[in-house]
């Protein structure tokens, strides 16, 4: 798998994908929005600031909980959506 970075520059799968350290940003990322503070706006805006700091929560709590693999050069990434044992 070779990825052409904006820099130009090349990146080859052979130069290495630490997946743990990839999920471990993506919870690092999720808690950051946890931590985000609140603009000075109102009304439509804060709503919309809002929501989206619950998007990004969702979206980088979910890629920070899965379980990847590469498999014939294809990143997957395993999300389990179905509820726990205790209801949650």
């Amino acid at each position: 798998m070779v990825l052409r970075l904006r820099t130009g520059s090349v990146w080859r799968m052979s130069d290495g994908l630490d997946l743990d350290a990839m999920l471990a940003r993506f919870k690092e990322r999720a808690a950051a929005v946890k931590r985000r503070q609140m603009p000075p706006v109102e009304g439509e805006a804060r709503k919309d600031f809002v929501r989206q700091a619950q998007l990004d929560y969702q979206d980088y709590a979910l890629i920070a909980d899965s379980t990847p693999s590469v498999t014939d050069g294809v990143l997957t990434f395993t999300i389990d959506l179905r509820a726990s044992d205790d209801g949650s």
